[in-house]
């Protein structure tokens, strides 16, 4: 390194070494110094992508720990975070210099980044399991991974576009969320921002460049409101700090893309923070505020008595000013808004070094019941779930005592029933909301009230599993069905894997022949093929995951084996693209006359069936179509049902219907097709109407690639507000 690197090296770490003191004052500065010269050595020889020394990195990680004001031994950590990974230094080293805990979190951070996996979403999962065991451990690990991330998001301009789009997508679906989740709302907020720049760089700058086009009239709103608030307060003696902002880029931009609304109609797109001493105060502001504006009706949230369930804590309002602009005011005290800046690391249990804090083991109570719940499940379920309990938006109801139970969005009486017990859900019957019976379907909303009504039941339904959001009730259905109906489970679930396996091209009897079987069952951990019949029966594992799994082990056994048999000839079927006009194969064949049934709609990923129809050769159905099933019972037309399945490669576009039922209100048609506009996918038809109980019906004709794209649409329209359900229906409309 030359001179000028040095420097600039001794300078960062002279921020360091300051900020540190600032609030550890009788910290051991040597010990500091020590694992900076160490880090120093470690990385000597090597380079980022910009050309810089490698130290720069974790320095500048470092920098942001103690921006959050954590232990020295997390400090360290920080700046020694890449040396076990990058470097020839091991765990042993780093503990003889610095340290258990030192090590330890050292490791921590290594293990998220090292583990081999046989596909893409094996690693999502591993990488995520790792990550909340981690913080279940010592969530110090992963305040230093966002940390990594975050300065790793701010160089990234040195990478290429591929590189640089793969870890934005990262950030936005992994890092930002969990950043909420720990309430560590700044860095979320930057997070985003930086992952939105490299996804929708052309959306980045048009909401950048409006925003500075406003910049002066922005100044000019916010210093006149503070200083009005600001002088309200000093008359009636109320000691105050108040700061104004404007909304972070990409907030904006999911409000204006998927609700597809200007910038002129996002009410809180400033903001005005009031922090006030004691909890009183933020009340008594709140009076204040509303007599000096005219508050927006329904814009008023109380997170001080409901907070959220990352901590965070204020009273929000939005009101209109004196020239007709609506703006937001957040109301908050001083250790209210710590927590709101830095979630987690502001309750941190070493900080002031406190050996335990309850209250913080009941703030990651979440994380531990999260990994429990996903014990038995396959990457995809735990990826799919993990996006539901901890990246969705949550939804507040209430018990019939009045105890608060936070659910995620779009959330049902089921899901609120296991949430209070197990026992409450498997004897559920039914379900009031606020003192009226609805259907298991129904959405709950914020502030619902929900009793359950029980009875000596036989316990749940499958179709539960098929309706409820949480993996905690989902885990505690497939339990209940795991414990109480084996015999029942081992038989559904030998008949699904026969069925997939016949799908998928692979002959039953080669993959229930050794060795392939026991190879198979000993990868998915199961003793006996019945425990993995009882699985599938009972949801513990898919028949994908099972059917993949045993073509990776006929393709294994064949390696080992230099005659051609049977399995040769299997593996290579299977291996062999699946290629149709229509997108169907039938009975193995790939040039069928087939039609796609408008009563039901099939698209790519739904399970179907075929029926040979008279002189329109044959017609595809949804496995659960109503109209297939009732054919499926007759005995005179059971020879014409024939097996049919998604070709591998298929690139048309399948016309799918909904149906929306809502309240009506003003702007829901315009809302709802926001969303297929914002994912763009072509609407063939719309039609909507009023109806006399104040309700709306919205019919949607859709053109979509397959049930992955749809199911998105479906889960965006499902948390617009005032939507009470979304269903599939025909496109005959």
């Amino acid at each position: 390194m030359n001179e000028q690197e040095i420097a600039q090296l001794e300078a960062l770490y002279e921020k360091l070494f300051l900020l540190v003191e600032s609030y550890l004052p009788s910290y051991d500065h040597g010990r500091l110094r020590s694992a900076f010269e160490f880090m120093l050595r470690a990385h000597e020889s090597q380079r980022r992508k910009s050309g810089e020394p490698y130290s720069i990195h974790p320095l500048e990680v470092a920098i942001l720990v103690a921006e959050m004001n954590l232990d020295l031994d997390t400090v360290i950590a920080a700046m020694l975070h890449d040396t076990i990974e990058d470097t020839g230094y091991e765990y042993a080293d780093i503990k003889a210099l610095f340290g258990t805990q030192v090590a330890d979190l050292v490791d921590g951070v290594t293990k998220l980044t090292r583990v081999p996996f046989s596909s893409k979403e094996e690693q999502q999962m591993e990488n995520l399991r790792k990550m909340f065991l981690a913080m279940a451990r010592d969530i110090r690990v992963i305040l230093i991974k966002i940390c990594d991330r975050l300065h790793n998001m701010r160089t990234l301009e040195y990478h290429v576009e591929s590189k640089r789009r793969e870890k934005s997508h990262e950030t936005m679906e992994i890092y930002a969320p969990l950043a909420h989740r720990l309430g560590m709302q700044r860095m979320k907020w930057e997070l985003e921002d930086l992952a939105l720049k490299n996804l929708d760089p052309v959306g980045y700058n048009e909401i950048t460049a409006e925003l500075e086009a406003r910049k002066r009239d922005q100044a000019d709103l916010l210093a006149h409101v503070q200083s009005t608030i600001s002088a309200r307060l000093h008359e009636v003696g109320i000691k105050a700090h108040i700061e104004g902002r404007v909304k972070h880029i990409y907030s904006i931009y999911r409000k204006m893309y998927s609700q597809h609304k200007a910038m002129f109609e996002i009410y809180d797109l400033y903001a005005v923070r009031v922090i006030v001493d004691d909890l009183a105060d933020c009340y008594n502001v709140l009076g204040f505020i509303h007599d000096l504006y005219k508050p927006i009706p329904g814009r008023f949230k109380d997170y001080i008595s409901t907070p959220k369930p990352n901590m965070y804590q204020s009273l929000h309002t939005t009101v209109i000013g004196r020239e007709g602009v609506p703006f937001e005011v957040q109301i908050r005290t001083w250790a209210m808004h710590e927590t709101a800046e830095y979630g987690i690391a502001a309750h941190w249990k070493y900080k002031q070094g406190i050996d335990s804090d309850t209250g913080l083991e009941t703030r990651l109570e979440w994380v531990r019941k999260l990994l429990e719940s996903q014990q038995d499940t396959d990457a995809e379920d735990f990826i799919s779930a993990l996006k539901v309990d901890m990246f969705a938006d949550e939804v507040f109801v209430f018990t019939p005592r009045g105890d608060v139970v936070n659910l995620p969005a779009g959330a049902n009486p089921i899901d609120f029933a296991y949430s209070i017990h197990s026992a409450v859900g498997n004897r559920m019957l039914g379900a009031k909301v606020n003192g009226r019976m609805v259907n298991l379907e129904y959405q709950l909303h914020n502030g619902d009230i929900i009793e359950i009504v029980t009875g000596n039941t036989h316990g749940p339904s499958r179709d539960w599993l098929k309706l409820v959001k949480t993996s905690e009730a989902r885990n505690k259905i497939k339990q209940w069905f795991k414990k109480e109906k084996r015999e029942e489970n081992v038989q559904q679930g030998k008949a699904d894997l026969e069925r997939e396996l016949k799908r998928a091209g692979i002959a039953v009897s080669v993959a229930m022949s050794e060795p392939v079987l026991q190879s198979a069952l000993k990868k998915m951990s199961f003793p006996s093929t019945d425990d993995l019949y009882a699985a599938i029966g009972f949801g513990g594992i898919t028949t994908t995951r099972a059917v993949n799994r045993f073509r990776d082990e006929l393709i294994r056994v064949n390696k080992l084996h230099s005659d051609k048999d049977v399995v040769e000839r299997v593996v290579q079927a299977i291996k062999r693209p699946r290629k149709s006009a229509t997108g169907v194969i039938v009975e193995g064949e790939d040039n069928c006359l087939v039609k796609f049934s408008r009563c039901c709609s099939p698209v790519p990923g739904d399970d179907i069936v075929g029926y040979v129809t008279r002189g329109f050769g044959v017609s595809i159905h949804r496995a659960d179509c109503p109209n297939a099933l009732r054919l499926s019972t007759d005995e005179a037309e059971r020879d014409r049902w024939v097996s049919v399945d998604w070709a591998d490669e298929i690139k048309d576009v399948y016309h799918a219907g909904l149906q929306v039922s809502a309240s009506n209100r003003e702007g829901l048609v315009l809302d709802i097709l926001g969303v297929p506009t914002a994912a763009k996918v072509p609407v063939a038809s719309v039609t909507a109407r009023s109806l006399d109980n104040g309700q709306a019906s919205i019919n949607l004709l859709l053109d979509v690639r397959d049930k992955t794209q749809l199911d998105l649409i479906v889960s965006r329209i499902q948390r617009i507000p005032n939507v009470l359900s979304v269903s599939r229906k025909d496109v005959s409309f």
